[in-house]
């Protein structure tokens, strides 16, 4: 098993707001949470592009923390585990059925990829890649009713061995992962990732979308549909004109740096021709749209 290189450690934590390493507390979770997802933007131009997503933790490191790039949940999540069992927390990955977007009745295929996290006796779930709905804050496993965030309140509803994570967004309670306490072996998160890569039925492959938290509102991109939902007020929306405004968005925003990929533009453009199935959209990727 890989860990992380002590030298990209050093910049991973002074990315979250730390000169040394903290102790593996509640506090410290919370802290860690918060930051990574304004810190780390959650972003699908690999898939764009139909170019592989490795997720060995090498790779993932080198993309997150030297290219200046951002990811989606099995390079978001799969960094913060690293990240967490480096610095001593009791640390699992979990895997869960997205949601939001599915067939009713018909079981999603494992394709989420979320960490439970075990301090003084109790569990806790921690997620920095759900895209525009990832809650900025760990929620007690066993707890029941509202459990409140620096954003939204979720719940976690638990029935047999499931748990449902579900958000308070518009006024209601909206399903947007089920999972259950199984550790998976790494081979279900090589096929996890390999199906949202790669699959034609992926809901990331051949689109653009992208997600970062700020203080108190959530930024969102679909194509180039882009969003800013604020805690208690409207959302704001902006239909941006050309892929040059898209690409400035992604860097002054999203705070990426863009891959030097000679059909990026081009990529970015075709967004504005997708049909309208794309209404449906990730729902790891966009909330609240």
């Amino acid at each position: 098993m890989h860990d992380l290189d002590p030298a990209l450690l050093r910049v991973y934590l002074r990315r979250l707001g730390f000169a040394a390493p903290p102790p593996p507390t509640l506090h410290t979770l919370h802290l860690l949470q918060l930051r990574h997802s304004a810190a780390f933007a959650f972003e699908t131009l690999s898939t764009l592009l139909h170019l592989p997503v490795p997720i060995d933790l090498p790779s993932v490191a080198h993309k997150l923390l030297v290219e200046g790039r951002g990811g989606y949940c099995y390079e978001l999540n799969g960094l913060f585990l690293a990240l967490l069992r480096r610095l001593g927390f009791e640390a699992q990955p979990l895997t869960g059925r997205v949601l939001m977007g599915a067939t009713p009745g018909v079981p999603p295929a494992r394709t989420h990829l979320m960490a439970r996290v075990r301090l003084e006796g109790r569990d806790w779930l921690s997620d920095v890649g759900f895209g525009g709905m990832v809650p900025t804050a760990p929620l007690a496993l066993h707890e029941a009713g509202p459990q409140p965030t620096p954003h939204e309140p979720y719940r976690l509803d638990r029935e047999g061995d499931a748990f449902t994570l579900r958000a308070w967004v518009n006024e209601a309670w909206k399903a947007l992962y089920v999972f259950d306490l199984a550790a998976p072996a790494p081979i279900d998160l090589e096929v996890g990732n390999w199906y949202v890569s790669t699959h034609a039925d992926s809901p990331f492959l051949g689109r653009l979308v992208a997600a970062r938290t700020g203080a108190f509102c959530r930024h969102t991109l679909r194509g180039g549909s882009y969003a800013v939902h604020r805690l208690g007020q409207a959302s704001m929306r902006v239909e941006l004109r050309d892929a040059d405004a898209v690409i400035g968005l992604l860097r002054e925003v999203f705070g990426l740096r863009l891959p030097a990929h000679s059909q990026l533009r081009q990529a970015i453009a075709q967004q504005w021709r997708r049909p309208a199935e794309d209404e449906a959209a990730p729902a790891q990727a966009v909330a609240a749209t």
